[in-house]
């Protein structure tokens, strides 16, 4: 069960309006979360080489309408445990700065290899790989962040500790071309899970964890 939070504020006009329902990456979102082998190896080529032709300029792309889910998330999602945070898809770490002022090691995996590299060396341990096979022991992590990020569900149940938080943010809200809705992310997760969601800047924003 989601809780829905009330917006702080109202919604800076002028949002990009990238991607809808029929956008190919959004539909490729909704399979990979909901379909078993929708993730194949060509896929992953494709996708990796997308990105990685579109790293050395992504940074354009930050401004504090984007970022503002996330940090709202962080001030009003609920209490974070302790310990070490995961976020995939980092990309060129736009997001890693607010992470690593929240807790107390983040570890940013990416994909793409050139988006890792006009990433700023610090804060974070950077590491390219593959969302699907993360390198991550079971149970080891006490939150995984996702900011407009494929996910792959059993994945992050494996490496989500007992007590963990999964916080999904979309940039661009329902605009976002790698986009699910709140209740799309809860039933793709494994088990039953509960927790908050509002909205904030131009996106919004998912904080869930295990159903106690």
């Amino acid at each position: 069960m989601i809780e829905r939070l009330a917006r702080v504020d109202e919604c800076p006009p002028d949002r990009p309006e990238l991607a809808g329902p029929d956008h190919p990456i959004r539909q490729m979102t909704r399979q990979i979360a909901f379909e078993s082998g929708a993730w194949t190896p060509e896929r992953r080529a494709k996708v990796a080489e997308l990105f990685d032709t579109m790293a050395s300029g992504w940074h354009e792309r930050t401004s504090a309408e984007r970022q503002e889910p996330l940090r709202d998330a962080l001030v009003r999602g609920g209490e974070y445990p302790s310990g070490w945070c995961l976020e995939i898809g980092s990309g060129t770490g736009a997001s890693t700065p607010d992470l690593a002022a929240r807790f107390e090691r983040v570890v940013a995996i990416d994909l793409s290899r050139e988006m890792l590299r006009h990433a700023p060396a610090t804060p974070g341990h950077h590491v390219q790989a593959d969302a699907a096979e993360l390198p991550i022991a079971d149970a080891s992590a006490y939150c995984v962040v996702l900011v407009n990020a494929l996910l792959f569900p059993s994945e992050i149940e494996r490496v989500l500790s007992a007590n963990g938080t999964l916080l999904w943010v979309s940039s661009l809200g329902e605009f976002t071309p790698i986009y699910l809705s709140p209740e799309d992310v809860e039933r793709a997760l494994p088990g039953d899970w509960v927790g908050v969601a509002s909205e904030a800047g131009w996106g919004c924003w998912t904080a869930l964890h295990r159903s106690r």
